[in-house]
């Protein structure tokens, strides 16, 4: 679905990136030994090269993060980009499981290094750092029972049509503001949303896409569509307020590198397949290719 895109696009960015990569490296060796010489609390780069650890904040939700009980490994999209990251710091990944609400207070309270998947909304930014480049982009999408051809937002536009959402969520605003004439259902939970999807109840249900790949899965009927025009929205990872610059500045242009190169796409592909998810049914996290067969 996406190799020789992919391809055009590190042969016209290559040179862009080794350019990047020794900025880069100049910048790292230079901020790292001013880092050494300012005394007080070591900046979160020397605590990971000094720990040999990259501490993950992991929050589990699939896909993002997801433990296995017995076996107490990691999985999903956020964990695998932090074994990534960690690889390429030479250190050992270390996951430190934590809650969505208490994500932002554990890089305060120095709990972990890095959270993956987390929003950089204005809030959370007035309290934590992000780096300038985005992890991955999704898109708010439907899921929409068989039979149900939908490729423009106002195709579901109509009273006799039901659409399911979470009470409250940005699907929620979103539908309500976009689709005047559909009937919105809405439930306290993405739980509940999925099952009156599954009983019937209602025509198409709406979270981002993701998200929806994991619960066509669960229901095993429906396919995720992303309608047009999109209403995309960037992910990040979040990491300590710090006056050194470092390992925010060093994890965005890793993540971008990440991204133009088609990795963090495989990455999310690899984890579907762990699913037994086709990724040729599920869209991408790379908005370029979004609309492409």
């Amino acid at each position: 679905m996406t190799g020789s895109t992919i391809d055009r696009r590190d042969i016209l960015r290559g040179g862009a990136l080794g350019a990047g990569a020794a900025v880069a490296t100049g910048l790292l060796a230079g901020r790292e030994a001013l880092a050494q010489a300012t005394p007080g609390a070591a900046s979160t780069w020397q605590q990971i090269k000094d720990r040999g650890e990259l501490r993950i904040g992991a929050a589990p939700s699939e896909p993002w993060y997801a433990k296995d009980q017995r076996s107490g490994e990691w999985s999903g999209i956020g964990w695998a980009m932090g074994m990534a990251i960690a690889k390429e710091l030479n250190v050992k990944p270390v996951a430190v499981e934590t809650s969505w609400g208490n994500a932002v207070a554990g890089l305060q309270a120095n709990q972990y290094d890095v959270m993956f998947v987390l929003d950089a909304t204005p809030q959370r930014a007035l309290a934590a750092d992000f780096p300038v480049q985005p992890f991955f982009y999704y898109a708010q999408g439907v899921l929409v029972r068989d039979g149900l051809p939908v490729k423009r937002w106002e195709d579901l536009d109509k009273p006799e049509i039901k659409i399911g959402v979470t009470l409250g969520t940005s699907p929620d605003r979103d539908v309500t503001m976009r689709l005047t004439k559909a009937t919105i259902e809405r439930f306290p939970a993405n739980d509940e949303t999925t099952a009156a999807f599954q009983a019937g109840r209602v025509d198409a249900m709406s979270f981002f896409h993701p998200a929806l790949v994991m619960q066509q899965r669960r229901v095993r009927k429906g396919t995720v569509i992303l309608p047009e025009p999109f209403r995309f929205s960037t992910t990040s990872a979040g990491v300590r307020r710090e006056p050194d610059k470092t390992w925010r500045d060093w994890l965005g242009l890793t993540l971008d590198y990440y991204y133009v190169t088609g990795q963090t796409q495989r990455i999310y592909e690899e984890f579907l397949v762990s699913r037994q998810i086709d990724p040729k049914t599920a869209p991408a996290i790379m908005k370029e290719l979004w609309g492409r067969s």
